[in-house]
Protein backbone atom coordinates (compact mmCIF):
# COMPACT_ATOMS: atom_id res chain seq x y z
CA UNK A 1 0.00 0.00 0.00
CA UNK A 2 1.38 3.79 -0.82
CA UNK A 3 -0.30 6.64 0.76
CA UNK A 4 1.18 9.89 -0.76
CA UNK A 5 2.04 13.04 1.27
CA UNK A 6 2.51 15.65 -1.39
CA UNK A 7 4.44 18.50 -0.11
CA UNK A 8 1.40 20.80 0.33
CA UNK A 9 -0.24 18.76 2.91
CA UNK A 10 2.62 18.70 5.80
CA UNK A 11 2.87 20.82 8.12
CA UNK A 12 5.25 23.83 8.11
CA UNK A 13 7.01 26.30 10.46
CA UNK A 14 8.38 29.65 9.75
CA UNK A 15 11.11 30.81 12.75
CA UNK A 16 12.71 33.67 10.36
CA UNK A 17 16.25 31.28 10.24
CA UNK A 18 14.48 27.92 10.26
CA UNK A 19 11.88 26.69 7.52
CA UNK A 20 10.42 23.41 8.14
CA UNK A 21 7.77 21.14 6.99
CA UNK A 22 7.09 17.94 8.78
CA UNK A 23 6.54 14.38 7.20
CA UNK A 24 5.03 13.53 10.57
CA UNK A 25 2.33 15.17 12.75
CA UNK A 26 5.03 16.98 15.46
CA UNK A 27 1.95 17.98 17.59
CA UNK A 28 -2.10 17.98 18.21
CA UNK A 29 -2.79 20.80 16.37
CA UNK A 30 -0.76 18.92 12.84
CA UNK A 31 -2.18 16.61 10.76
CA UNK A 32 -3.73 13.59 11.54
CA UNK A 33 -2.91 11.54 8.64
CA UNK A 34 0.69 11.54 9.12
CA UNK A 35 1.05 9.37 11.81
CA UNK A 36 4.55 7.54 13.07
CA UNK A 37 5.37 4.56 10.95
CA UNK A 38 7.34 1.77 12.95
CA UNK A 39 10.07 3.48 14.54
CA UNK A 40 10.31 6.41 12.19
CA UNK A 41 8.45 9.17 14.24
CA UNK A 42 9.77 12.22 12.82
CA UNK A 43 11.32 13.27 9.31
CA UNK A 44 11.63 17.05 9.06
CA UNK A 45 12.75 19.22 5.85
CA UNK A 46 14.70 22.12 7.49
CA UNK A 47 16.00 24.97 5.69
CA UNK A 48 18.92 27.05 8.15
CA UNK A 49 19.59 30.59 7.01
CA UNK A 50 23.48 31.44 6.94
CA UNK A 51 24.85 32.10 10.81
CA UNK A 52 21.35 30.30 12.04
CA UNK A 53 21.03 27.09 14.31
CA UNK A 54 19.61 25.01 16.90
CA UNK A 55 21.75 26.30 20.15
CA UNK A 56 23.05 23.59 22.47
CA UNK A 57 19.87 21.55 23.82
CA UNK A 58 19.54 17.65 25.27
CA UNK A 59 18.06 14.70 23.67
CA UNK A 60 17.63 11.54 25.39
CA UNK A 61 16.49 7.72 24.71
CA UNK A 62 16.48 8.95 20.18
CA UNK A 63 18.26 7.85 17.67
CA UNK A 64 19.07 11.32 15.40
CA UNK A 65 20.04 10.81 11.80
CA UNK A 66 20.71 13.70 9.46
CA UNK A 67 20.99 13.72 6.09
CA UNK A 68 22.52 16.93 4.53
CA UNK A 69 21.41 18.39 1.11
CA UNK A 70 22.88 21.19 0.38
CA UNK A 71 25.36 23.16 2.61
CA UNK A 72 27.42 22.78 5.75
CA UNK A 73 26.36 21.62 8.67
CA UNK A 74 28.14 22.38 12.15
CA UNK A 75 28.33 19.97 14.64
CA UNK A 76 29.25 20.31 18.34
CA UNK A 77 28.01 18.13 21.56
CA UNK A 78 28.92 17.44 25.08
CA UNK A 79 30.90 14.19 24.30
CA UNK A 80 33.46 16.85 23.06
CA UNK A 81 32.28 15.65 19.11
CA UNK A 82 33.07 17.69 16.67
CA UNK A 83 31.86 17.82 12.77
CA UNK A 84 31.40 19.26 9.25
CA UNK A 85 29.20 17.84 7.02
CA UNK A 86 28.30 18.22 3.90
CA UNK A 87 25.88 17.78 0.81
CA UNK A 88 25.68 13.73 0.72
CA UNK A 89 26.96 13.29 3.94
CA UNK A 90 25.28 11.67 6.82
CA UNK A 91 25.69 11.51 10.59
CA UNK A 92 24.35 9.76 13.38
CA UNK A 93 23.73 10.45 17.07
CA UNK A 94 22.59 8.04 19.71
CA UNK A 95 21.39 9.95 22.91
CA UNK A 96 20.93 7.36 24.71
CA UNK A 97 20.51 8.33 28.55
CA UNK A 98 21.33 11.74 27.17
CA UNK A 99 23.52 14.11 25.56
CA UNK A 100 23.40 17.46 24.70
CA UNK A 101 24.49 19.27 21.11
CA UNK A 102 24.42 22.17 18.59
CA UNK A 103 24.11 23.11 15.24
CA UNK A 104 24.45 25.51 13.12
CA UNK A 105 25.34 26.61 9.56
CA UNK A 106 28.67 28.60 9.33
CA UNK A 107 28.33 28.40 5.54
CA UNK A 108 27.79 30.95 2.94
CA UNK A 109 24.57 29.26 1.39
CA UNK A 110 21.40 28.22 2.87
CA UNK A 111 21.97 24.62 4.77
CA UNK A 112 19.14 21.94 3.50
CA UNK A 113 19.02 18.65 5.56
CA UNK A 114 16.54 15.97 6.31
CA UNK A 115 16.47 15.36 10.55
CA UNK A 116 14.91 12.09 11.23
CA UNK A 117 14.13 10.64 14.75
CA UNK A 118 13.55 7.28 15.32
CA UNK A 119 13.17 5.13 18.53
CA UNK A 120 15.58 2.59 19.95
CA UNK A 121 15.68 -1.06 20.94
CA UNK A 122 16.38 -0.16 24.37
CA UNK A 123 16.30 2.88 26.54
CA UNK A 124 19.68 4.15 28.00
CA UNK A 125 22.89 3.40 26.97
CA UNK A 126 25.94 5.57 26.07
CA UNK A 127 25.45 8.69 23.96
CA UNK A 128 27.46 8.39 20.61
CA UNK A 129 27.75 10.38 17.43
CA UNK A 130 29.37 9.32 14.01
CA UNK A 131 29.65 10.67 10.50
CA UNK A 132 31.10 9.40 7.68
CA UNK A 133 31.21 10.33 3.54
CA UNK A 134 29.14 8.28 1.43
CA UNK A 135 30.33 8.13 -2.32
CA UNK A 136 27.63 9.17 -4.23
CA UNK A 137 28.76 6.98 -7.22
CA UNK A 138 27.74 4.17 -4.63
CA UNK A 139 24.31 4.82 -4.93
CA UNK A 140 23.68 5.55 -8.76
CA UNK A 141 21.06 3.65 -9.83
CA UNK A 142 20.47 1.69 -6.65
CA UNK A 143 19.57 2.09 -2.97
CA UNK A 144 22.46 2.09 -0.91
CA UNK A 145 22.26 1.48 2.92
CA UNK A 146 24.08 4.78 4.73
CA UNK A 147 22.61 3.80 8.32
CA UNK A 148 21.49 1.32 9.94
CA UNK A 149 20.15 -0.98 13.04
CA UNK A 150 20.59 -4.20 11.19
CA UNK A 151 23.17 -6.93 10.69
CA UNK A 152 25.00 -7.17 7.71
CA UNK A 153 24.82 -3.72 6.33
CA UNK A 154 28.25 -3.79 5.77
CA UNK A 155 29.68 -0.20 6.61
CA UNK A 156 26.54 1.53 7.11
CA UNK A 157 26.80 4.05 10.11
CA UNK A 158 25.47 2.02 13.02
CA UNK A 159 22.09 3.01 14.97
CA UNK A 160 20.11 1.64 18.07
CA UNK A 161 16.87 1.20 16.10
CA UNK A 162 14.78 -1.47 13.84
CA UNK A 163 15.69 0.94 10.67
CA UNK A 164 18.12 1.46 7.99
CA UNK A 165 18.37 4.65 5.77
CA UNK A 166 19.19 5.01 2.00
CA UNK A 167 19.51 7.06 -0.61
CA UNK A 168 19.67 6.53 -4.19
CA UNK A 169 20.15 8.69 -7.44
CA UNK A 170 18.31 8.04 -10.89
CA UNK A 171 18.99 9.59 -14.36
CA UNK A 172 16.47 10.30 -16.45
CA UNK A 173 14.52 7.12 -17.50
CA UNK A 174 16.21 5.09 -14.82
CA UNK A 175 14.35 2.70 -12.88
CA UNK A 176 14.82 0.02 -10.30
CA UNK A 177 12.85 -2.67 -8.26
CA UNK A 178 13.48 -2.41 -4.65
CA UNK A 179 11.91 -5.58 -2.30
CA UNK A 180 11.28 -5.10 1.27
CA UNK A 181 11.17 -7.49 4.37
CA UNK A 182 8.31 -9.40 5.64
CA UNK A 183 6.46 -7.05 8.39
CA UNK A 184 8.54 -3.83 7.33
CA UNK A 185 7.55 -0.28 6.24
CA UNK A 186 9.25 2.49 4.17
CA UNK A 187 8.82 5.90 4.14
CA UNK A 188 10.94 7.41 0.67
CA UNK A 189 11.18 11.28 0.04
CA UNK A 190 12.29 12.43 -3.57
CA UNK A 191 14.88 14.94 -2.34
CA UNK A 192 15.17 16.05 -5.98
CA UNK A 193 13.64 15.57 -9.06
CA UNK A 194 10.28 13.79 -9.88
CA UNK A 195 9.56 9.91 -10.06
CA UNK A 196 7.01 7.09 -10.38
CA UNK A 197 6.46 5.00 -8.14
CA UNK A 198 4.20 1.42 -9.34
CA UNK A 199 3.15 4.32 -12.00
CA UNK A 200 2.22 6.87 -9.40
CA UNK A 201 3.84 10.69 -9.87
CA UNK A 202 5.53 11.46 -7.02
CA UNK A 203 7.38 15.37 -7.18
CA UNK A 204 9.92 17.26 -5.47
CA UNK A 205 10.12 16.97 -1.84
CA UNK A 206 7.31 14.83 -1.58
CA UNK A 207 6.83 11.29 0.84
CA UNK A 208 5.86 8.14 0.39
CA UNK A 209 4.24 6.43 3.10
CA UNK A 210 4.99 2.33 1.90
CA UNK A 211 2.95 -0.71 4.32
CA UNK A 212 2.54 -4.30 3.20
CA UNK A 213 4.40 -4.04 -0.23
CA UNK A 214 6.86 -6.95 -1.08
CA UNK A 215 8.62 -4.54 -3.74
CA UNK A 216 8.52 -1.34 -5.49
CA UNK A 217 9.07 -0.10 -8.59
CA UNK A 218 10.42 3.33 -9.06
CA UNK A 219 10.88 5.09 -12.25
CA UNK A 220 12.82 8.35 -13.12
CA UNK A 221 11.22 11.38 -15.14
CA UNK A 222 14.55 13.67 -14.84
CA UNK A 223 17.69 13.32 -12.74
CA UNK A 224 16.27 12.37 -8.97
CA UNK A 225 17.93 11.67 -5.59
CA UNK A 226 15.68 9.62 -3.20
CA UNK A 227 15.95 8.88 0.56
CA UNK A 228 14.25 6.42 2.04
CA UNK A 229 14.17 4.74 5.85
CA UNK A 230 12.96 0.99 6.07
CA UNK A 231 11.34 0.44 9.33
CA UNK A 232 9.99 -2.44 11.64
Amino acid sequence: MLVHRRWESLDAADHGWLRAKHHFQVDAAGNPAHRPLGSLIVWNDDEIAVDGGFPLHGHRDMEIVTYVRQGTLEHRDTLGSTGTIRAGQVQVMSAGRGIRHAESNRGSETLRLYQIWLLPRERGGDPRWETRPFPEADRSGRFAVLASGFPGDGDALPIRANARLLAATLGPGDRLTHSFAPHSNAYLVVASGRIAVDGEFVGRRDGVAITNAASIDVAALEHSELVMVETC
